[in-house]
Order: structure tokens, then sequence, then C-alpha cells
């Protein structure tokens, strides 16, 4: 039998998203027959998959010991990295970030270390604020993504308590998150709330919009301003009401303004030959909404955090 104590970290989770990440060795499909049969308890006593763990809590596990074993990650990577982070605020709870255009976010196969989010587990660790071995299921984490060839503010959970937090936030829209993208073309009003319908192919990695509803459409409202005209071009201020992917982008380029640089929903050839590499999109400010909502994380209500508009590369050309 293997006992594990359920810490700070591991707590307010659901008894099989922990074992996932805790027993790696363990199919799933096996974990929810031993839950039934009672092979896995919590405090001795019978359980269920949904039930929510709290510190303190012991889980006993009466199955093989070959489950408790998976290939170990080279822990020493987080030391041998040198962490290279664009910090636009940090407390003991969060980091915003900087991510410049071309980063990764998240690691793949031909990129494990060189990613954001590894870099963050290396500040940490070498801080002394993240140790991976006292950890059981917890990893700092990124909450929000944005796309590898967009730049802007990602936020950093240090602590999984944050980490529910922000991911709620997120979920019930307690952000607001404002834009700069230059775009081809002048829009003909100087600002707007687009509204319309966007539909992912994940296959493809693209996205359709409609200015009808169709099934497996989901709706989208964009905001835009125009800030600034140069040589044929505009530079626009967006607030996101709605947040899918590829929204700004693509519902741009459906109204006839693709952004310059994107090659995806535009054709960039001759941008490109002027220095855009990336599609001109950054996500310059984030605001936290004011809510009735209790938490570690109340006192970033109200606050806003900005990037430096001078890191904004595609500006110059509007100066």
């Amino acid at each position: 039998m293997q006992i594990i104590q359920i810490k700070h970290n591991d707590a307010g989770q659901r008894l099989d998203k922990f074992l996932s990440k805790a027993v790696k060795g363990l199919p799933m499909s096996l974990m929810y027959k031993y839950i039934r049969t009672k092979k896995i308890k919590v405090n001795r006593a019978r359980t269920q998959q949904s039930y929510m763990l709290c510190e303190g809590d012991e889980i006993q596990l009466f199955i093989r010991d070959e489950f408790f074993f998976s290939p170990e990650n080279d822990e020493s990577a987080l030391f041998r990295i040198v962490p290279k982070l664009d910090i636009v605020y940090e407390d003991e709870n969060i980091i915003l970030l900087n991510k410049r255009p071309g980063v990764l976010v998240h690691e793949d196969t031909a990129a494990a270390e060189n990613t954001l989010i590894m870099h963050v587990k290396a500040y940490l660790a070498q801080k002394g604020e993240y140790n991976p071995d006292e950890e059981q299921s917890f990893a700092p984490a990124l909450c929000n993504r944005i796309d590898r060839n967009t730049g802007g503010i990602v936020i950093a959970a240090k602590n999984a308590e944050a980490l529910r937090e922000m991911n709620e936030k997120i979920r019930d829209d307690d952000m607001r998150k404002s834009y700069f993208c230059a775009v081809h073309g002048i829009p003909a009003r100087a600002s707007a709330t687009l509204k319309g319908y966007l539909k992912k192919n994940s296959a493809e990695n693209i996205v359709d919009i409609s200015d009808v509803r169709k099934p497996g459409y989901k709706e989208i409202i964009t905001k835009y301003r125009v800030l600034k005209k140069k040589n044929g071009n505009s530079l626009l201020e967006i607030e996101l009401v709605t947040g899918r992917t590829h929204q700004i982008r693509a519902h741009m380029s459906h109204i006839g303004h693709p952004l310059l640089g994107d090659g995806k929903y535009g054709v960039n050839r001759a941008d490109r030959e002027k220095g855009y590499k990336y599609q001109a999109l950054y996500a310059f400010r984030l605001e936290f909404k004011k809510t009735e909502r209790d938490g570690t994380l109340k006192y970033l209500e109200g606050k806003q955090f900005e990037i430096d508009r001078g890191q904004i590369w595609f500006l110059k050309d509007f100066s």
C-alpha cells in the first residue's frame, strides 16, 4: 500500500484529476476501476472520483508499485536554463509577462526547453519559490495563451490557489484585454463594435467568420478604435468582448482589413519585405474588473497593467 498526503497545492481539486498527475503510471481506466472497487480510498473510506480533496487528506492506494514509476522530467534543466523573462508585474501569487513575438508559450517536441513556461519554472526554481521534488501535482502554469507570433501580456500562476482563481476570472470574463494592431487600409468608421460568429477548424488551425449564426459557430464581439493612419494603413486599439481563437485577426480580415504581416488571414509577402516578420498584434493592456467574489486575488481588482509602448515593435511605423 502507498499513502499520499494532500498538501496545500494539491487541495481543491477532484480526486481523479489529482491522481492523473500524481500517479502518472496508472491508466485512467484502471484508476476509475480501483476507486469503484475500494483499492483507492480517501481517509481509509470508500470515495468517489469527484471527491474534492482537502489539505491533510490521506489517499490510500492498494495498487502495484509499478504504477508509481514514470520517466522523470529533466529537472536539471530548471537550473541549466538562464531565464529570459520580461516581467511586467510580480507578487507572491502571479507574474505578468511581456511575451515577445516568436516565443513559444508551451513546449512541443522540437523546443522542450526554449519556451515561456520552462523559463518561468526555471526562474521560480532558481529563486527558491518552486521545488518540483516537493510538489505532487502542481507546477507553475500559464493561465492564458497568446499565439506564437503575437506579443503581449501572459499571466503565470505561482501556486495552485492562484491558478484556480485566475482560471475562474478568465472563464467569467472578469478581465478587460486591450490590443494594438496595424491593418491594411482605413476602416470606414473611426470606431465600431463588430459582431459576428466564428467556427474553429482545429485540423487546419484556422477559423471562419460569418455575419449570421450557423450551426457550430460561436458569437464574437470585437470593438475597435482607429488611432492613427499612415501610408494607407491604420493603427487600431482593440478591445475583446469575447475571446475566441484568432478572433482579432480573422474578424478584421473579414471586414476587409487584414493585419499587416498576417499570412494566415491575409497576404503578407509585401509586408515581409517591409520588415513585418510577425502579424502586427500586441496585447498591451490588462485590467482586472471589480467583482463580488472574494479570494486570494481580490487585491488585483481594479488594477490595470500595461506594457511600455516603446517595446511594441510596429508602433514606430505610425509615429
